[in-house]
């Protein structure tokens, strides 16, 4: 004798078409589309978008989240690129009040605050100071408004990736003097984010003979820390003429650069907490490569 078994059905719930927009009756639980007309449709939309992204990518402007002095800015006009600089709290500008519009910014760079996933963060709190807050979820928040091609995050090596949807990103943590070919010893986690899962090759180069130590903003003086009460304070120079000078020497700057609107210790702090040069160049050269689009992309 033969049994037969019948499979419960279940009635799905009504929902919207990813192609027409229009509401359906899905007969699986993964259908999407309405027909495979509508999937097609989806899809030509979709890689026709992603191409007018890849053509506005290197010539639409760069927009700047956290730009503080500008450093990774200056990095990437160098190269190419056309920046603009968005807000940033040394400048009495607030990121959450900024909404930038999309089709407007071939690329997004920016480091927010790395305060709390700095490994010196436990010295502060042992201090009695509290760590800034964490930015990123701004700069999440402003990268899927301005749908770009393309962005760049930097941070400390701890940070944790940017999600944003619809974005693949291929993280890395790069050395100043491995990559970019200064003098200053500093490891930072470059993070790139595309539409199509693009990466960014930073090729090694020679490491100069100079060597110098990595230096922090503080100019060594742990966070924290009064540095007008620090034993050895005025010994290290840290509100000195010449720690500006060498501050500006380990980031890769020229001689001429100045920050006259800063006082001595806020101009070494303002400069320690900029992307060094050579690894911005080396960045910027990279993000050139990764989003020039080849023939058969266009």
């Amino acid at each position: 004798m033969v049994v037969f078994k019948y499979r419960r059905w279940t009635l799905l719930a009504p929902r919207l078409c990813c192609g027409c927009g229009e509401t359906f009756q899905p007969q699986r639980r993964n259908q999407t589309y309405h027909s495979q007309a509508c999937k097609q449709t989806a899809y030509y939309q979709r890689t026709k978008r992603n191409k007018n992204l890849l053509r506005n990518a290197l010539v639409l402007p760069v927009l700047s989240l956290f730009p503080g002095i500008g450093l990774l800015d200056r990095a990437f006009e160098e190269c190419g690129f056309t920046v603009v600089r968005g807000p940033d709290l040394l400048w009495g500008d607030d990121i959450r009040d900024f909404h930038p519009k999309p089709g407007h910014f071939g690329g997004i760079i920016g480091g927010p605050p790395c305060q709390s996933f700095s490994r010196l963060r436990y010295l502060v709190e042992y201090n009695g100071y509290e760590t800034a807050p964490n930015l990123i979820p701004e700069f999440e928040r402003c990268v899927s408004e301005a749908v770009p091609a393309w962005f760049i995050m930097e941070n400390v090596e701890d940070a944790p990736l940017p999600m944003v949807l619809g974005y693949q990103v291929h993280s890395q943590l790069l050395n100043n003097r491995t990559h970019g070919g200064g003098v200053q010893h500093r490891i930072r986690r470059i993070s790139f984010g595309t539409r199509d899962g693009r990466q960014l090759v930073v090729e090694a180069q020679e490491e100069p003979e100079e060597w110098a130590p990595a230096v922090c903003a503080s100019g060594g003086i742990k966070p924290g820390v009064d540095r007008s009460r620090t034993p050895k304070a005025n010994e290290m120079g840290y509100k000195t003429r010449a720690a500006f000078e060498e501050m500006r020497r380990l980031q890769g700057l020229p001689d001429d650069f100045e920050l006259p609107e800063f006082s001595v210790k806020g101009a070494v702090k303002a400069v320690g907490n900029g992307v060094p040069l050579p690894l911005g160049r080396a960045i910027a050269k990279a993000v050139w490569q990764a989003m020039s689009p080849l023939e058969e992309e266009l």
